[in-house]
């Protein structure tokens, strides 16, 4: 048995692509469509999540400017 979990490598991705992008929480939620008083927010709940919806994860790829697949591999 594992004795750690292991994260989602999705999520993962998310996360790696959203750091090395160098935008915030709330320029990356506004281009994925949230309104400004709840953008960063929005993205907060999202990393913390582990299991995204495929609507999440497009949003999330558009406002990255790659495709959802990037995301997956």
């Amino acid at each position: 048995m594992e004795s750690e979990p292991h994260e989602d490598p999705v999520m993962e991705a998310v996360r790696e692509r959203l750091q090395a992008s160098g935008k915030t929480y709330q320029e990356i939620g506004e281009a994925m469509g949230y309104s400004p008083s709840s953008a960063r927010q929005a993205v907060s709940q999202f990393l913390k999540g582990s299991d995204p919806r495929i609507g999440t994860l497009r949003k999330f790829a558009k406002a990255m400017g790659v495709s959802v697949l990037t995301l997956l591999k």
